[in-house]
């Protein structure tokens, strides 16, 4: 009797165990019953946070403008030159590793749009010329800031003057753009010596992306069609006996771009509100010590008249 009394309370039992163990198995499932490893998601996307720099604000979340994750990231700089944070390195999907310095206002938090400029450098400027070479050698970026203080400066430093340059500036451009909160009616661009040669290649792709540009001391390679067709308004400046380029190309691409305009039916009045021609005489430069019209094309960037045009529009 003892044996078959234990027996029966196995049996008993048993069942009720086996239901213990199925309820407790089913809670495991539920989910969120496993631990989640927020510790590393909170570091991979602080990490991320950390090297891409606060997107500006956006009230269409279906916009089919690029985001700065599609674009590429960014390595960003650890030393500062006169204000310019120096080196960094956007990781462009297309177009490869693109140095450029950038100045950022202390006041820019992302709550409000800001103009942002663009200025490509001469040959002495270039990336293989040393970090920063750009900003010790022209004025145009630190100049540009006299004129609006809540502008994004950025200074790229490139490695040639063609077609690999032009698009790695528009890449470049087009993070920004996605990456900070820019007012798009105040998006300018200079280009100097080699670095005009690569920002009118930029003119004659994607004019429309900027409200205007200054071209220093250079010749016109891009298209001007495309760049008559955004209306993109245009500055050429440059010494009558321009020891490098001398004057005649910029004077063919003046002409050439008026009769586009012309072609477009528009009026002289409307014309001159979209190209100019400021051909320097020997005496510009000489009254400023300057006895080279090439190397003084970087006068330019203290000439209240030619920098105000530029940021007046």
């Amino acid at each position: 009797m003892g044996k078959r009394s234990r027996l029966i309370k196995m049996r008993t039992l048993l069942p009720l165990l086996l239901m213990l163990c199925l309820l407790l198995s089913g809670c495991g499932n539920q989910p969120g019953g496993s631990t989640p490893s927020s510790g590393n998601s909170a570091v991979v996307n602080e990490s991320q946070s950390s090297a891409e720099p606060s997107p500006g604000d956006s009230s269409d979340e279906d916009s089919t403008e690029t985001k700065p994750q599609a674009l590429g990231g960014v390595t960003a700089g650890t030393e500062t030159y006169r204000g310019f944070v120096i080196d960094n390195v956007y990781h462009s999907p297309n177009d490869g590793e693109i140095h450029y310095n950038v100045y950022i206002p202390e006041s820019y938090d992302g709550s409000r749009p800001y103009a942002l400029f663009f200025t490509l450098p001469g040959y002495e400027g270039l990336y293989f010329q040393g970090v920063a070479r750009n900003l010790e050698a022209e004025a145009f970026g630190f100049e540009a800031k006299k004129y609006n203080e809540e502008m994004i400066v950025v200074a790229p430093q490139l490695s040639d003057w063609g077609e690999t340059s032009a698009n790695q500036t528009v890449a470049l451009l087009e993070y920004f753009l996605a990456a900070y909160n820019i007012d798009r009616e105040k998006v300018y661009a200079n280009g100097y010596s080699g670095g005009g040669e690569t920002m009118s290649l930029v003119m004659g792709k994607r004019p429309e992306l900027f409200t205007a540009y200054l071209h220093c001391s250079s010749q016109w390679d891009g298209d001007l069609e495309v760049l008559a067709e955004s209306r993109t308004p245009v500055y050429l400046a440059i010494g009558e006996d321009d020891e490098y380029y001398g004057s005649e190309p910029t004077k063919k691409a003046y002409n050439e771009l008026h009769a586009l305009y012309a072609a477009q039916r528009l009026s002289e009045d409307e014309i001159s509100q979209l190209l100019v021609l400021d051909v320097k005489d020997g005496a510009y430069f000489e009254d400023k010590g300057m006895n080279n019209q090439h190397g003084g094309g970087g006068l330019f960037a203290y000439d209240e008249e030619i920098m105000g045009w530029l940021f007046g529009k």
